[in-house]
């Protein structure tokens, strides 16, 4: 095989990885009835007048399972770290004391969880459009090669190594979605 073909294939192959990382990255925000300080990834906070990510001005912790505990550097950030929390719509309530805030998570009804296992296919399924995309775009390279000279045996061998790449990313993504669907509906 050319080194152009496995060019392609090692770039596709890299993209689909990343798409990996990225779904792993959402589902971690997904909460599954236990506190994670990762759950705040991603909500940004007013910083004297820049937006910072939230764990770049306090420090997070799990106090308890259903407890998650924020003690910014400086005292003068509680309420825009407040502010950035009910902002994103996380469906938690801060309280803060005046040196901390805490979250309490409350008990996941069955009706959450479901609704959580829908936004975890949801990311899934966005995960496989990209795999799918980035698939596409290697066969259309593959087919311009093959216009260009490129013997027609070698380029259906480069697409079947293709899906073969493409089969492994989207098992990837049926196996996390289904590890945080049993993660989610354990009580």
């Amino acid at each position: 095989m050319s080194e152009e073909i496995q060019s392609i294939i090692a770039v596709a192959d890299d993209h689909m990885s990343k798409a990996i990382n990225h779904l792993e990255a959402e589902l971690v925000k997904i909460r599954a009835g236990k506190a994670n300080p990762q759950m705040l990834d991603g909500i940004q906070v007013d910083y004297y007048g820049s937006t910072m990510p939230i764990n770049q001005v306090a420090n997070i912790s799990a106090m308890d399972a259903r407890t998650l505990s924020i003690q910014p550097w400086e005292k003068n950030m509680l309420q825009p770290i407040e502010r950035a929390i009910i902002a994103a719509n996380i469906g938690i309530n801060p309280q803060n004391d005046g040196s901390f805030i805490r979250l309490f998570l409350p008990p996941l009804t069955e009706e959450r969880r479901k609704e959580m296992v829908k936004r975890c296919q949801g990311e899934g399924e966005h995960s496989k459009v990209s795999i799918r995309s980035i698939r596409r775009d290697a066969i259309e390279h593959i087919k311009k090669m093959e216009k260009n000279g490129l013997s027609e045996d070698a380029a259906k061998d480069a697409e079947a190594e293709v899906q073969q790449v493409t089969d492994k990313y989207t098992a990837a993504v049926e196996k996390h979605l289904a590890s945080k669907e049993k993660e989610i509906m354990s009580v």
